[in-house]
């Protein structure tokens, strides 16, 4: 969730000053402080995965034949929470997408200094306004950008439940602050994909 946030701020500045997010796009080039962190997370979305896959194996066992019971109205129990599995498996996907269309094309292409695209891979504001002078991408980003914020509404106040902030007092308190943070993440990554669907950009 920091990492988004953090990336959020990031990206929102390319429709701010396309010169300030070159700027940052080198100093989160191929750097070794860079390369170490996407090495980092890179793991952590590994185990994030194989851990929910777990998870929901171990949920899946225990329910035994009642997970054919299927109930639309269960108190509590609100959609994200019962298709995490499904949530995360589209979350997957377009981040493969993602990756492919930034990682690959920017810092890869940075390391290796072999150029996959019609640009530099350092004027990284010049290749998201040609990646989102496409409509079908901003649509695609907006689906899966949805997508995330289901994921993450549900997900950050459970990881914290987890962790032991699970009293009354406490847990009300923390699933408003987790959707209102997942809220402002997912409206900054947003704003990019309407601005150039809008013509904003052009």
């Amino acid at each position: 969730m920091l990492f988004l946030l953090f990336h959020s701020c990031m990206n929102i500045v390319v429709i701010i000053s396309p010169a300030g997010y070159n700027a940052i796009c080198g100093f989160l080039g191929a750097n070794w402080y860079a390369l170490l962190g996407t090495s980092v997370l890179a793991a952590g979305f590994v185990i994030h995965i194989l851990y929910a896959l777990f998870l929901s194996y171990q949920n899946m066992r225990a329910r035994g034949t009642e997970r054919y019971a299927v109930q639309s109205n269960q108190k509590g129990v609100s959609w994200a929470s019962r298709n995490m599995l499904i949530l995360g498996g589209i979350v997957f996907g377009f981040l493969l997408l993602h990756m492919y269309n930034f990682w690959f094309k920017m810092q890869f292409a940075e390391i290796s200094g072999i150029e996959t695209g019609n640009f530099h891979p350092a004027d990284g504001a010049a290749y998201v306004k040609e990646l989102f002078s496409n409509p079908v991408y901003c649509l695609i980003y907006i689906v899966w950008l949805v997508a995330l914020w289901l994921h993450l509404t549900h997900g950050v106040w459970s990881a914290l439940q987890s962790l032991g902030l699970n009293n009354k007092i406490w847990l009300p308190r923390v699933k408003v602050i987790s959707n209102i943070v997942s809220t402002i993440v997912i409206l900054m990554f947003m704003s990019i994909p309407v601005y150039y669907l809008l013509g904003c950009g052009a």
